[in-house]
């Protein structure tokens, strides 16, 4: 399945999908599990072909999904940017890390309070759940003094942190989840995903939950349990929530560490596209190991297909 070719070394480096590979990734899998900054959008801009794409894989039968590690949003909030966008979409086909966090802390029974350092979507998604919050936008606009004597005082019923992109993210949010997870017994430390980099707008790369994480991380001196791309967790949920096995899925992304390694390391399908994060000569390059099944410039080259099949007929 996989599109290589050999070089000098012996090894093998991949290679651009022709259309033989379209076709062959397109009768190969039931469905597509796609990343959404980088391969449906970016910013606030649908990239080219990308609506004529989706129609010709649901008019081919397709099962779609539609996965972002971007927690700002719920599923709720996606679907209206979905729908501004102009793009034909279920609420069930979306599943953001928002939403992950939350189905985390339901798969283990969790019964205590949560502090999110994050935006809306983590919030929404917790209230779905019947979860207990504190923290996300309403302290914003906390400071922390400083002063002499200076003491904070923390909820000791926080059983969990959640970290996820974070705009206002202050000092007063980074002490209140430290004092939560180093004084509290148990304290889990969730991460939605930990991206370096993300496309808030469509001019250029922004800095990821990656720093958000990262800074609860130094302070902790603890690692997270991570709920988004590329960690299990997400893909067991979706395959369990779809009712799909994982060699009928193709995982489509932009990013090398994130979507193709999510699909790999789950034993599905994968392929790249350059329309985001990942540039050919970062994929090409001997220092990278994560190669994908398929890679082609964005999603629109798979109408190639039926171009093909208009040809042929």
């Amino acid at each position: 399945m996989v599109s290589c070719k050999a070089v000098a070394n012996g090894t093998t480096q991949p290679r651009r999908a022709d259309t033989d590979d379209k076709r062959k990734l397109i009768d190969s899998v039931d469905c597509f599990i796609f990343d959404c900054d980088g391969v449906i959008w970016r910013g606030d801009s649908v990239i080219d072909g990308v609506p004529e794409t989706l129609d010709m894989l649901r008019a081919m039968g397709k099962r779609l999904v539609f996965v972002t590690n971007n927690s700002t949003k719920s599923r709720a909030g996606y679907l209206g940017k979905f729908t501004g966008l102009g793009l034909n979409v279920n609420a069930e086909e979306i599943y953001s890390s928002s939403y992950a966090a939350a189905a985390y802390l339901e798969s283990i029974d969790f019964k205590k309070k949560v502090y999110v350092i994050g935006e809306s979507g983590i919030l929404e998604e917790l209230d779905l759940k019947g979860i207990q919050h504190l923290g996300g936008p309403e302290d914003a606009e906390k400071v922390v003094a400083l002063k002499k004597g200076e003491y904070m005082e923390h909820d000791e019923d926080v059983g969990a942190v959640v970290v996820g992109f974070d705009r206002h993210i202050n000092y007063y949010k980074i002490q209140y989840a430290t004092l939560c997870i180093r004084e509290n017994p148990g304290c889990l430390f969730i991460a939605t995903n930990r991206d370096a980099v993300t496309h808030l707008t469509d001019a250029q790369e922004w800095a990821g939950n990656g720093s958000m994480v990262g800074a609860i991380a130094g302070s902790t001196k603890r690692e997270p349990i991570t709920v988004g791309k590329p960690a299990e967790f997400m893909l067991d949920n979706i395959a369990k929530t779809f009712g799909l096995k994982r060699q009928q899925i193709c995982m489509v992304g932009d990013r090398l560490d994130t979507d193709i390694l999510f699909g790999k390391n789950g034993g599905l399908t994968t392929c790249l596209v350059l329309s985001g994060v990942t540039d050919e000569e970062t994929l090409l390059s001997p220092e990278n190991s994560v190669h994908p099944d398929y890679y082609m410039s964005q999603l629109s080259e798979l109408l190639a297909v039926k171009e093909a099949a208009k040809v042929a007929a």
